[in-house]
């Protein structure tokens, strides 16, 4: 993306939208950031983030599953609303229903998702008990590329936290989410100032293949700048 266009984002939820909130939040206040939120839309009638989007004026539409004969047809009116609001990126901010690739080959290489692990691991639901059942002493978050295989695409970006003892399943959530909103806003500034594509399961920035994924806070900064790229850019 060049500096001199402002990326049109799009924000798929199903609940609250805290991470959302927080990107709407961060991008307001840092108009060095050249990107900004086009819309949000929601597959839940009684989602949170509906009331909050809003509020903020983000223009918000409600595609609801449950209102469409087959997941065909739901998805065929989801591909027509995104496709509405030209969005250069789609982030699916704790968006709870697995697309398919017919849903997904719209947008390939432009839908991200945030998820509550270090991907690989703990694909899928309940990722902080899972940590805690496996006697992890490390946790996180990664936002990856979005394709049909669950949790599976590439992964672009990660915050890592560690596990205390007196961590259970709540406190562990309540710990990493405000590291999310960071993580969050690091990756949308760097995929709003930088040339990051993804294609045949692996990720390019300016031209250079992403080997691992960017580290908040060691490869990955908070204004989005990959840290560690390699010469020649």
């Amino acid at each position: 993306m060049t500096s001199d266009h402002s990326a049109r984002v799009a924000v798929l939820v199903s609940g609250r939208g805290s991470n959302f909130e927080a990107l709407h939040h961060a991008l307001q206040s840092t108009p060095d950031i050249p990107a900004h939120i086009v819309g949000l839309i929601s597959d839940q009638p009684q989602a949170l983030a509906l009331e909050k989007a809003r509020h903020l004026g983000v223009p918000a539409e409600i595609i609801d599953a449950t209102a469409h004969e087959s997941k065909a047809a739901f998805e065929h009116a989801l591909i027509g609303a995104l496709s509405a609001l030209a969005p250069d990126w789609i982030v699916l901010a704790g968006f709870m229903r697995v697309l398919t690739a017919d849903a997904i080959e719209p947008f390939a290489g432009r839908m991200i998702n945030i998820h509550p692990s270090l991907l690989p691991k703990h694909r899928g639901l309940h990722t902080h008990q899972k940590v805690l059942a496996a006697g992890e002493r490390q946790h996180g978050a990664s936002i990856h590329f979005v394709t049909a295989e669950l949790d599976g695409g590439p992964v672009l970006s990660q915050v890592r936290m560690a596990v205390d003892q007196s961590d259970d399943a709540t406190s562990l959530a309540q710990r990493l989410l405000p590291l999310e909103h960071h993580l969050m806003r690091a990756t949308v500034a760097l995929l709003a100032t930088d040339d990051v594509k993804c294609a045949n399961g692996k990720i390019t920035i300016n031209g250079h293949e992403l080997l691992q994924p960017l580290q908040l806070g060691h490869g990955l900064d908070d204004r989005g700048q990959w840290l560690d790229q390699p010469s020649g850019r």
